[in-house]
């Protein structure tokens, strides 16, 4: 999914929550963050991750890949 007006410089965070179990992974492009994170049956699993943009984008992209079962939810936010 595309960030809308792309990345501005500064603070970028996400935030992910899951259930199911499994596994799933964020990628937000082009500033390489890229992190795991294992999601339990029965409960809400949470990770917060943030970067320092350094300078300005015009375009930036998430990806979510996740395990069949899982469900997700996903904020990006500057």
């Amino acid at each position: 999914m595309d960030i809308e007006g792309g990345l501005k410089a500064g603070a970028l965070s996400v935030l992910v929550d899951c259930r199911g179990a499994g596994k799933l992974t964020v990628r937000v492009e082009p500033v390489g963050l890229n992190f795991p994170m294992t999601c339990a049956a029965g409960e809400v699993s949470s990770v917060h991750n943030q970067v320092e943009v350094g300078h300005p984008r015009p375009r930036g992209t998430v990806s979510v890949t996740a395990s069949s079962g899982v469900r997700w939810a996903i904020t990006v936010g500057q």
